[in-house]
């Protein structure tokens, strides 16, 4: 195996997501693939038809050449028309299609893998043609997939996989967006600190302290009469975190104490994901 130690474990946990979510669809009849996700404006195709399109561009495949209809009323920037492009060229294939063209790209991307040998440091072309590092790739792939995979297990009615390999990614990605929520979107106030428990298969007690400059990082350590703390259950995390619920639709499953008003403000600014 020639992948770098710093890509294998995004290179495991992308390969567990992608054989759940291929297990997943292989036996759907037509009209699952139709059933709608949380992934807002995508079905059960959409998401398939979304993560063939990205790992086909991590292959180096060239982008689909292709109009969008004008009615997506869910497309209103140009990151979700970037990533609608993949979707829409698809939404006409038949399930047979769907499967076929799933296995073959996780053939090729696991034949990739095996044959990568490349620096974790080296730059590769990213979403909009922008260069990010292999390891940025590799890391947001397993993110994406992860995310995708509980989409469509909601969607599916099959739930699992809360705590793979790929939930520990996807805790990392999203605490690395706690302190821009907490300091920047939902102004907390200078010198004070948030605390949030996190508790079900994945568990987490973290604190993001804000600096006097307003400046957020994220800690291990507990804060001592914290401005706000807030419980919840880590499939509730990443639902908010990933924009797929509101903070209303979840209210009973959040515990907030202290500032009730920043509470709620960090609760609106959640979401992280475009």
């Amino acid at each position: 195996m020639s992948l770098h130690p710093t890509l294998q474990p995004y290179a495991d946990a992308w390969t567990h997501s992608i054989e759940a979510i291929s297990e997943m669809v292989q036996s759907l009849v037509e009209g699952e693939w139709n059933r709608r996700t949380p992934c807002p404006g995508w079905s059960v195709r959409d998401v398939v038809s979304h993560v063939i399109g990205m790992d086909s561009e991590m292959l180096g495949d060239p982008r689909p050449i292709h109009a969008l209809p004008r009615d997506l009323f869910h497309v209103t920037t140009e990151h979700q028309r970037y990533m609608e492009m993949q979707v829409d060229v698809r939404r006409h294939h038949t399930a047979p299609e769907m499967t076929a063209e799933l296995e073959y790209t996780v053939i090729r991307r696991n034949r990739q893998l095996r044959n990568e040998s490349r620096d974790p440091g080296t730059l590769v072309r990213g979403p909009f043609g922008k260069e990010i590092t292999l390891e940025q790739a590799y890391r947001m792939r397993a993110f994406d997939v992860w995310v995708h995979e509980q989409d469509l297990r909601t969607a599916l009615g099959r739930p699992g996989n809360l705590d793979s390999p790929g939930a520990y990614v996807a805790r990392d990605v999203l605490l690395e967006a706690l302190p821009k929520v907490v300091a920047r979107d939902a102004d907390a106030p200078r010198s004070s600190a948030i605390v949030f428990d996190v508790h079900g298969p994945v568990e987490f007690l973290r604190t993001v302290r804000v600096d006097i400059q307003g400046r957020g990082t994220v800690e291990t350590a507990p804060a001592l009469g914290p401005a706000a703390t807030l419980s919840l259950d880590w499939e509730t995390y990443v639902r908010l975190a990933c924009g797929r619920v509101g903070p209303e639709a979840v209210a009973d499953r959040v515990k907030t104490e202290g500032d009730q008003d920043l509470a709620a403000a960090i609760l609106r600014n959640f979401a992280v994901t475009p």
